[in-house]
């Protein structure tokens, strides 16, 4: 089931889950939350306006599924799986600790609503691939999410995976890329350049969207799109800032996993709007 919000109340979700990304990551010391923080405008447009799912019936054999490519961002899809429902908010105080269903990186042995364990970059999308193919086989009409990181497309598993989308025109598929420009290292530009983005991923036959990431009405608008298109599985390549939301996180690589202290925290919650407790 989808759960359609006005616009203005996505925009005020998005701001709710930032505060409790950056309260996750200070109790935990632990986590990466530039990457999170860039791709929550993503999440929740998937979660709340786009896919078919029903947070008492995580295993509903015709939901649609999403794959967290980019595991280490899970900071954000586990803020949104708990405001889903899917488990009790209480359990995003546990982030990381020994025993918790909030692991470091996405664990679908331990979390509800987690569709695929991740966290080794470069394998999403080959998992998303063969989820598109299994559900074609079955005769279903799930469609299948697959979010990447911009670093991670320097992995050459991204790009077979690419191909075998584009050959057995998988149009049930869409993958998005959180194009913040900045990996763990700095710049992906300066580390492998990923350009011409649009056209690589046109060369492999897919359907290309380019939009601005942090704009829920963008995102919904492509994915909708996407979901239009026959033969060609669709990439929207989602232009973000990492860091998004936090003045003193926004497009610096070294938040990419670093912890903040509790200054720290009370200040991007103040400037989130976000209550501390």
């Amino acid at each position: 089931m989808r759960e359609v919000g006005t616009i203005s109340n996505l925009e005020e979700k998005a701001e709710k889950v930032r505060g409790d990304i950056i309260k996750m990551l200070f109790r935990a010391q632990a986590g990466h939350c530039g990457g999170a923080l860039s791709a929550v405008e993503i999440i929740i447009a998937l979660y709340y306006s786009i896919m078919r799912i029903d947070p008492k019936r995580p295993q509903w054999v015709d939901r649609d599924r999403f794959v967290l490519s980019k595991g280490h961002g899970c900071l954000a899809l586990y803020a949104v799986l708990a405001d889903k429902g899917y488990f009790p908010r209480e359990s995003l105080a546990s982030f990381d600790t020994v025993g918790s269903i909030l692991q470091g990186h996405p664990d679908m042995l331990k979390t509800p609503g987690v569709d695929m364990s991740t966290g080794l970059l470069g394998q999403g999308l080959s998992v998303g691939v063969g989820m598109a193919l299994g559900v074609r086989l079955d005769k279903k009409e799930c469609r299948i999410y697959v979010l990447l990181g911009d670093g991670e497309l320097q992995s050459g598993q991204i790009w077979e995976a690419a191909m075998a989308a584009g050959h057995y025109k998988l149009d049930n598929l869409t993958a998005i890329v959180d194009r913040n420009g900045l990996q763990i290292v700095g710049p992906t530009e300066n580390t492998m350049s990923l350009e011409p983005l649009s056209s690589k991923w046109s060369d492999f036959g897919w359907n290309v969207l380019e939009i601005d990431g942090h704009n829920i009405k963008q995102i919904i608008n492509a994915l909708k799109l996407a979901s239009t298109k026959k033969d060609k599985p669709t990439i929207i390549i989602a232009n973000t800032i990492k860091g998004k939301g936090v003045s003193f996180m926004e497009g610096k690589a070294e938040w990419h996993s670093k912890c903040v202290t509790e200054e720290e925290m009370r200040k991007a919650l103040n400037e989130l709007g976000v209550r501390e407790g």
